[in-house]
């Protein structure tokens, strides 16, 4: 690839999810620099990505909406344009760096999900005031964010389904490279007797409740759910809400290193993931890297990763479709193992990086 020096715009490290790991595996396969602004350093350590350089543009504000406007105020403010020979920005508002900093590309996570397909399942969920401010604030910032759009000059994402929501929402096209895994790291020790869930509980999209209502109907089984702590008291309250009935066979962990994670997926006897029209869903790959089987939702990514009957069973988003699922793959989990470990090295690392190194000079020779 032609020798550049790439920075790479992140919203927030505030916690380090499957965004913030696609963001710091490209970082680290193109030599590029991380520009963002909150960062939660011990969490990127324990996550194993302490070597990759970040830069950051000063906290945001700690408070839902203020938190997205001066995290955009911050990246249309910035200029690194002298500095870097490529940009590329990843999340909802980084790409607000775009009119100063080019050529670039938008690895695109999705538009804007509460300013279009989840907009009105959050409106619903919020009181009066509520709903009037966080309308009024839509509308503003919407009508921003689509001013800023103009200056991205290209668009890769990470799914055919999110590139379908790129073309109904943005009207714009996009290329496809799927997110990475090293399937390297990944490893099967045995089927043991839990689950896995690798999800936020807080964070009503992932839909965490179904797992364990489907859990409640399977005493026999247990559940392992991995979440980092609530990010704020409204999340907090959520999930407290979530937790207050907790069946007995299943568990909560919270925020674990990258080796313990891993260890738990070599583990497990399969992993669950239930999100609403998930974007990708990495954990589905992870835990196929492993041998492990994926009971997923039938909808969103999994629709891209999943072989319904192959590498595991996609159920409808009901608690009963997805206890009837996770009981049908226990009668033989072995069966999983090989088809799955085969389907994981389809989004190994290496590919991933290639193909962007590819795209990058795609785009640099066309400008």
């Amino acid at each position: 690839m032609i020798t550049m020096k790439i920075a790479i715009f992140h919203d927030h490290f505030s916690t380090v999810g499957g965004a913030e790991r696609v963001t710091l595996v490209l970082a680290g396969g193109l030599g590029a620099d991380v520009i963002t602004t909150d960062i939660n350093r011990k969490s990127i350590e324990k996550m194993g990505f302490s070597k990759v350089s970040i830069k950051s543009l000063g906290k945001t504000v700690n408070f839902p909406i203020l938190k997205q406007i001066s995290a955009s105020v911050k990246f249309a403010a910035c200029d690194f344009s002298d500095q870097y020979d490529f940009f590329i920005f990843v999340g909802d508002w980084a790409y607000f760096a775009a009119k100063k900093h080019k050529p670039n590309m938008w690895y695109c996570l999705s538009p804007t999900r509460v300013f279009y397909d989840l907009y009105e399942t959050i409106s619903k969920r919020l009181n009066t005031v509520e709903r009037t401010i966080f309308k009024s604030w839509v509308a503003l910032h919407k009508q921003a964010s689509k001013r800023y759009l103009k200056h991205v000059q290209d668009i890769v994402t990470l799914s055919k389904n999110v590139q379908k929501r790129i073309r109904k929402y943005l009207a714009r096209d996009s290329e496809v490279i799927y997110p990475p895994v090293d399937v390297s790291k990944y490893r099967f020790v045995g089927y043991g007797d839990f689950w896995l869930s690798v999800n936020k509980i807080w964070n009503p999209e992932k839909r965490v409740e179904l797992q364990l209502r489907a859990f409640k109907r399977l005493p026999d089984e247990k559940l392992m759910v991995v979440s980092t702590p609530p990010k704020d008291a409204r999340a907090l309250a959520y999930e407290q809400k979530i937790l207050k009935d907790l069946p007995k066979n299943v568990e909560v962990v919270r925020s674990i290193s990258e080796d313990e994670l891993i260890d738990l997926y070599a583990r497990c006897k399969g992993v669950i993931s239930t999100p609403i029209d998930e974007d990708f869903g990495l954990t589905a790959i992870e835990g196929m890297a492993c041998g492990k089987p994926i009971v997923a939702v039938n909808e969103g990514g999994y629709l891209e990763t999943v072989i319904d009957g192959v590498t595991g069973k996609l159920a409808n988003p009901r608690a009963d479709d997805l206890a009837r699922a996770i009981k049908k793959v226990s009668t033989n989990v072995e069966k999983y193992k090989e088809p799955c470990k085969k389907r994981a090295k389809m989004f190994d690392t290496s590919r991933f990086i290639s193909q962007f190194k590819g795209e990058i000079e795609r785009i640099v020779s066309q400008k």
